[in-house]
């Protein structure tokens, strides 16, 4: 996994959706009564998911993207410098952005611009890294339809903040789902669906499997975006039961060609922090399912697709991005720090760089404070709310806390 990238670039992005991280689970914990009640429209909420969606899962990713890509394609990072920039920019527009929806929603808009330049150029950075790529593989479209799907997701999520700024536009609500929709199966699922077709095979030591369903599924995903963006639109029942189906078998797709992969593996005993990976693809092919049952059922009880987009963010997103950077955090740094010492010196093993009985613990309590949360919901009970999104809380600082520590070694 070493390149030739300023390995201050990665880390600076992963710190900071580490900070984010946190702070957006304090925020849920300090506004849990909303939660009970059902409030999920509300500023300290809207503050909360850009927190997690934007400040974590975003930032985190693209900190990774500047690490993998040229591992993953075989070309440098079009500019370092660019990156540093990009970087700051965007950590300040998505800083102020998130604060604003909070406390000043009607001006959240300006930090937002600030914080679509920075999306922007990061946008940039990554078309002409890849664009120098000499053979393009199905990995590296799926890696430009996430980006294309991003790109979508912000000029949606811009014109709705120009709605709260200025007025709404009269499609506030179409534009709503599109946005959440391109944002989280679009930018979020594709890219970890690129990605995994990297880090499964080098994680499990997978040889001679044949990806033969990956095609297919880019195909069939992107067909279901389309479908059910169009549906939100038209408003017919069947376009968005098509759609669903589509997303369903797209991710099916996918999940049959990573079961591939690992049933070719050297490595038979798999880390904890691998496997929580692949426990979050078992949990987004189940909510995929799920939504196509409310779907056709026609289920409509009050507050259930608010949940169920929460359980896909947490428990597919943020547990995939959770598990594989207890990966690759110890395996750049190891690579940065030791890997030239090696024989020279006595270095630390790879293994001794993270400490994967606690990461065991941590992915427990994170299921625990998932579903702790999901049955006081249910149940309607207050206390017990506060206790696991407290729970949920004080994980998230110690995990962050554990990452850090690689740094330190």
């Amino acid at each position: 996994m070493k390149t030739d990238t300023n390995i201050k670039l990665p880390i600076s992005f992963i710190l900071y959706g580490l900070a984010a991280f946190v702070v957006s689970q304090l925020i849920l914990f300090l506004n849990s009564s909303d939660l009970i009640e059902g409030q999920f429209r509300i500023p300290d909420i809207w503050m909360a998911v850009h927190f997690l969606m934007l400040g974590f899962a975003v930032m985190t990713a693209m900190g990774a993207m500047y690490q993998l890509v040229p591992v993953a394609f075989l070309t440098p990072i079009w500019n370092q410098t660019f990156g540093f920039i990009q970087f700051f920019i965007t950590a300040v527009g998505m800083t102020l952005f998130a604060i604003l929806l909070g406390f000043h929603t009607n001006i959240a808009i300006y930090g937002g611009i600030l914080a679509i330049i920075g999306i922007l150029m990061f946008l940039f950075q990554m078309i002409k890294t890849i664009s120098v790529q000499k053979e393009k593989t199905t990995m590296t479209y799926f890696i430009l339809v996430a980006l294309v799907s991003f790109l979508l997701t912000i000029t949606a999520g811009f014109i709705l903040a120009w709605n709260l700024a200025f007025g709404d536009s009269g499609y506030h609500e179409n534009i709503l789902y599109s946005h959440i929709t391109l944002g989280i199966a679009g930018w979020f699922t594709l890219l970890i669906f690129g990605m995994s077709y990297k880090l499964v095979p080098m994680f499990s030591l997978s040889h001679g499997f044949t990806m033969k369903w990956a095609k297919p599924a880019l195909y069939t995903y992107i067909g279901g975006l389309v479908v059910t963006i169009i549906s939100y639109w038209v408003h017919m029942s069947t376009v968005q039961s098509i759609g669903f189906f589509l997303l369903f078998a797209g991710f099916g797709l996918f999940s049959l060609d990573m079961k591939e992969i690992l049933s070719k593996r050297i490595k038979k005993k798999l880390d904890q922090p691998f496997q929580f990976s692949l426990f979050a693809i078992f949990n987004g092919l189940i909510i995929h399912f799920l939504a196509l049952l409310i779907v056709l059922l026609d289920f409509t009880t009050e507050n259930v697709w608010p949940w169920l987009i929460y359980l896909y963010i947490v428990t597919w997103i943020v547990f995939s991005i959770l598990g594989y950077l207890y990966k690759i955090v110890p395996f750049l740094w190891w690579t940065h720090k030791y890997s030239e010492k090696v024989g020279k010196e006595k270095v630390p093993t790879l293994k001794e760089m993270m400490n994967e009985k606690l990461s065991g613990i941590l992915y427990s309590l994170f299921i625990v404070s998932v579903l702790g949360i999901i049955i006081s919901i249910g149940l309607k009970n207050g206390i017990s709310l506060y206790g696991f999104t407290g729970l949920m809380t004080a994980t998230s600082c110690i995990y962050a806390i554990s990452i850090i520590k690689v740094l330190l070694k």
